[in-house]
């Protein structure tokens, strides 16, 4: 099913980008621009996420804002598409998993209940032959999954040097890794997540809060990034993010 299908009949039109953290691993880039606004190979970080949902059929994305909001609001409203409605954090940032929550009436204004993308801003990928947010919309089956996971393996991804966040069996479920192991796929930066999820959890609090609960119910899944990730979390991951670039469009 093709990803524009996908979201109009099982997901959500609208989709939520997470671009309200503070930047720090990013100074002293972020002392003066936000860490969603610092470009990459000619495009603000935020830009390379806003595409990648307009191609996939997603008409509007909700943005949550909170360090040098302004800047944010301003670049975002000049996107002729998807149409961007701002999150206001403001006041109070709330983790992403609350940055979320908060969300969920602008997210859900026209379908409530829809499973719906929520992606990072610090993070982007090189598609293969089919874009992932394609293939994560037609694998999304929401009998037997809470939450759809886009996951990297860990040993290739750009500007990664960590030891994995998960292990995946053989029909697609996701285990978080012990203490001291390594495994070999990472969180990419990408989910699709049922809005009920949410329910009885508090305003502050962290995603890994809803993917332990849906791990622990046999409900949470993962799908292989088929590209090459790019995790753009320092100055220095910057240069190899765009030499991956340069050298996949050769």
């Amino acid at each position: 099913m093709p990803a524009r299908r996908a979201a109009a009949s099982t997901l959500s039109d609208t989709a939520m980008v997470l671009a309200a953290g503070l930047g720090m691993r990013m100074r002293p880039l972020t002392l003066t621009t936000p860490k969603p606004l610092v470009p990459v190979a000619g495009r603000a970080l935020i830009d390379h996420i806003l595409d990648a949902l307009n191609e996939a059929g997603i008409a509007r994305a909700v943005v949550n804002v909170h360090y040098l909001a302004g800047q944010v609001e301003d670049h975002v409203a000049r996107r002729p598409a998807p149409k961007v409605l701002v999150s206001d954090e403001r006041d109070r940032l709330l983790d992403n998993g609350g940055g979320v929550k908060k969300a969920l009436p602008l997210i859900g204004e026209n379908r409530p209940r829809a499973p719906f993308f929520v992606l990072n801003s610090d993070s982007f990928w090189i598609d293969g032959p089919r874009p992932n947010l394609e293939r994560m919309a037609e694998a999304f089956d929401p009998e037997r999954m809470d939450l759809l996971m886009l996951v990297a393996a860990s040993s290739s991804a750009t500007g990664y040097d960590g030891i994995g966040d998960y292990l995946m069996d053989a029909d697609g479920r996701l285990q978080r890794r012990g203490e001291r192991q390594v495994v070999p796929f990472v969180y990419a930066g990408v989910i699709i997540i049922k809005p009920s999820l949410f329910e009885d959890t508090p305003d502050v609090f962290s995603l890994n809060l809803l993917f332990d609960r849906a791990q622990a119910n046999g409900r949470l899944y993962g799908l292989r990034l088929d590209g090459h990730w790019l995790h753009v979390g320092t100055p220095e991951a910057i240069g190899l993010a765009e030499a991956k670039i340069a050298q996949s469009v050769r």
